[in-house]
């Protein structure tokens, strides 16, 4: 089970939002390179990036500091991307700086072939990233909520190639209370791909509660304000997490 450390880019800066609001953000760090660096000797074995003004812009906006990032940790740990990915020169400027995924949330609900044409040039590193409310698709930065069903849509894309499935429960993303277990057991058991939860990592009882669950398709879990907050201690949390993983 990876626990994943997740740097969320505002203005270069490292924020979090609660349930994706860019006016409620919360400066951890004006120096993400520094805390990319902190997680990776903390034992990270990969990382999640997102540029939230990318996401907001349709565009990347955060490409120094990305690229920064990537050149302080990329030979030493796998990095994942996401936010304003809408076109393939993007994908392929991106895995050229170093970068072992991309992540295509809202593009892929709005221009499917645009994912399926990701997978097919980029096999094996293109993830597809589908936020939830009440088991419905949203996009948009989280403010529209569509009538796709989160299941049926994944399966869809899982045909198309993409390497692995993020979903995060927007209900519970930044609110510190608790990963939707059942929701993300679901969703992994229709698929043949990995799920990656995302939204809600509070405490050790969580990656107990994953752990768990891990056999049914769940490769890891993103972490985001816990790990920044102090409620869960990174490295305990990998460590826990190997244990019980080898049980």
């Amino acid at each position: 089970m990876l626990l994943i450390p997740a740097i969320d880019l505002k203005d270069g800066q490292c924020v979090r939002l609660k349930q994706g609001v860019m006016d409620d953000a919360t400066v951890f760090s004006d120096d993400p390179v520094k805390v990319a660096l902190h997680w990776r000797d903390q034992g990270a074995r990969r990382l999640h990036l997102v540029d939230l003004n990318g996401a907001f812009a349709g565009k990347p906006k955060n490409l120094s500091v990305i690229r920064e990032i990537l050149a302080a940790v990329g030979n030493d740990m796998p990095v994942q991307l996401g936010g304003g990915i809408r076109d393939l020169d993007t994908i392929e400027k991106y895995l050229d700086l170093g970068l072992e995924f991309v992540i295509i949330g809202t593009a892929a609900v709005k221009t499917p072939g645009f994912l399926h044409d990701a997978c097919d040039a980029f096999p094996g590193q293109v993830i597809v990233g589908l936020d939830a409310k009440d088991g419905k698709v949203a996009i948009d930065g989280w403010a529209k909520v569509t009538n796709h069903d989160v299941v049926e849509m994944a399966k869809r894309f899982q045909d198309y190639g993409v390497a692995s499935v993020i979903y995060t429960d927007i209900g519970r993303d930044g609110m510190m209370n608790g990963v939707n277990i059942d929701a993300t057991v679901t969703l992994a058991q229709a698929l043949t791909v990995p799920v990656i939860a995302s939204g809600g990592l509070t405490n050790l009882d969580d990656v107990r509660g994953l752990c768990a669950v891990e056999g049914e398709g769940i490769e890891g879990a993103i972490t985001g304000r816990a790990i920044y907050e102090g409620s869960i201690d990174f490295s305990q949390a990998q460590a826990l997490a190997d244990e019980l993983s080898e049980a």
